[in-house]
């Protein structure tokens, strides 16, 4: 599983939710869930923005997760974000499967790049062919 942690940089009070969506996750996701930090509206006007660049990169780094300036507007960093969280979880399972002895159980991770679907074989197969 993972989680996307999505604020505005053009409101304030959606950056500060973020620490309360922190406790929320760690009260009720499982303890390895993926997550990644994402600040939206990257493309705002220098004027209109609340929260900085370096304020979103800090908080991440508190956390121990991944950062993402993106704007969904103009596509800047979205697949990036998803992308990035996708394979996260994919090796997070993978790495678990290692360590349980399940690798064959691994199968194949569908994902869409810009309306093209895309075929990502896992390591197990790759170690087949």
């Amino acid at each position: 599983m993972g989680i996307l942690l999505v604020y505005d940089v053009t409101d304030e009070r959606s950056f500060a939710n973020v620490k309360t969506w922190m406790k929320q996750i760690e009260q009720h996701a499982s303890e390895n869930v993926n997550r990644v930090l994402i600040g939206n509206k990257c493309d705002a006007a220098p004027a209109d923005r609340r929260v900085t660049l370096e304020q979103g990169k800090k908080l991440a780094e508190e956390y121990g997760i991944k950062f993402f300036e993106t704007s969904a507007k103009e596509k800047i960093n979205v697949d990036e974000a998803f992308l990035t969280i996708a394979k996260d979880i994919v090796q997070r399972y993978v790495l678990g499967e290692k360590e349980s002895g399940r690798v064959e159980q691994v199968g194949v991770f569908h994902f869409c790049v810009g309306g093209r679907r895309k075929r990502r074989h896992s390591e197990s197969e790759r170690q087949r062919k």
